[in-house]
């Protein structure tokens, strides 16, 4: 069964990094959703389609999302075409919303996959401060909130730490990849 990697991780933990690596290890296996999102194409490093709020209320309408969700002040999408891939046999994966996961689950059942990605108060700390986005006090607040998003990862969620080097979170992801789709799938799927 094709699987849909839902990635999570606080502002800051490398989700985009680690997607955008993975698009590249495993290009020939896995399909990367972009998301849909009612801001700016040029603004984040999130590869991501730039919808108006017009355009993104017709895809709604059309029933062209399998999912959407507000946050941060902005609207973010994930197209039907999703959907299609699994159908074909394609692992996905997906930059997620923590929000959103009940909604996935619903959604997607068993094929859902959550990635959690957590990286250590002290390098978070230095990957926002690099990013120069946030004042100190934001910071701040980021860093608070991370504690309490890596409190609620799900049990059954593959665990990343994203502390180090990014290529060693790609190397953890693919074991993970290997111990679950292997026991499904009796050999080597992503190696």
């Amino acid at each position: 069964m094709a699987k849909l990697f839902y990635v999570l991780g606080a502002s800051g933990a490398g989700k985009d990094s680690l997607i955008n690596a993975t698009r590249e290890r495993f290009c020939d296996k896995l399909m990367v959703a972009h998301r849909y999102i009612t801001r700016p194409a040029s603004a984040g490093s999130e590869n991501h389609v730039a919808l108006s709020g017009d355009e993104f209320d017709l895809r709604i309408k059309q029933e062209l999302f399998s999912m959407h969700w507000r946050a941060n002040g902005l609207r973010y999408g994930v197209g039907r075409e999703v959907e299609t891939w699994l159908a074909s046999g394609m692992d996905v994966m997906v930059n997620g919303s923590r929000a959103y996961l009940p909604f996935a689950r619903g959604v997607f059942g068993e094929q859902l996959e959550v990635v959690w990605i957590s990286v250590n108060p002290d390098v978070l700390r230095e990957r926002l401060e690099a990013r120069g986005r946030e004042n100190a006090e934001e910071i701040a607040q980021r860093l608070e909130r991370a504690i309490h998003y890596d409190a609620v990862r799900p049990a059954d969620a593959i665990h990343l730490n994203n502390s180090g080097k990014l290529e060693d979170t790609v190397a953890q992801f693919a074991c993970e990849l290997d111990i679950a789709l292997c026991k499904e799938n009796g050999g080597n799927h992503y190696g």
